[in-house]
């Protein structure tokens, strides 16, 4: 038969243990390697860095919305003024226009009783018999 024999369970339990054994050994020499604690040192250094640009970073973007804001207000106070003159303009127009009007309808009602006059007039010719 064949030469291969099944190992009992204290053999694999040594074998078990051996291997841990082994990984942890492994492990903790590689934690103690000081290419370990320089590679920790680079990225505490680059997180350094990404909170100093994130930090600037935040700084100017209030800085430019603060001008925009600025920006905004002026904008919006020209805006008022344009409109507060175009109203100014649009009732003077108004006025004019209405005061053209009056005049209008005050000639016209001259006219009017002017005609209803003569009528009047015409009428009692006719009934006097002139």
């Amino acid at each position: 038969m064949s030469g291969y024999k099944d190992p009992d369970i204290h053999q694999r339990r040594s074998s078990a243990a051996a291997a841990k054994k082994a990984m942890l050994e492994k492990f903790q020499g590689a934690a103690n390697a000081p290419d370990v604690a320089e590679r920790a040192a680079a990225r505490a250094a680059v997180n350094e860095a990404r909170l100093v640009r994130n930090a600037e970073r935040e700084a100017a973007n209030k800085v430019r919305e603060a001008a925009m804001a600025e920006q905004a207000r002026r904008t919006a106070e020209l805006d008022l003024l344009a409109l507060q003159e175009a109203e100014r303009a649009q009732s003077l127009l108004d006025a004019e226009k209405a005061e053209r009007q009056a005049l209008l309808e005050a000639e016209q009602k001259a006219a009017r009783d002017l005609r209803y006059a003569a009528r009047k007039a015409a009428k009692k010719e006719r009934r006097r018999g002139y």
